[in-house]
């Protein structure tokens, strides 16, 4: 599982995406939306929705890293 977080212009909050694409994945649908005019970058996240910001209003985009999630109660014994 993977966080994306987005940063839009002149909205205060980022939209955060959990996705199950990869890092590279994920850079090289941000660089092919930002080659076209008039783009838009577009994502799916874990649950199969949709999420899809024209390239002109993108502030920022964080990728992280591969996430594995933990199983179990860490440090509980």
């Amino acid at each position: 599982m993977m966080e994306v977080k987005i940063g839009v212009r002149s909205v205060h909050r980022e939209l955060v995406v959990e996705t199950d694409l990869s890092a590279e994945q994920v850079e090289e649908e941000i660089r092919n939306a930002l080659s076209v005019d008039r783009g838009v970058f577009a994502i799916t996240d874990a649950k199969g929705r949709r999420v899809v910001v024209p390239v002109a209003s993108l502030g920022f985009v964080e990728i992280g890293e591969d996430e594995s999630r933990p199983v179990g109660f860490g440090g509980t014994l």
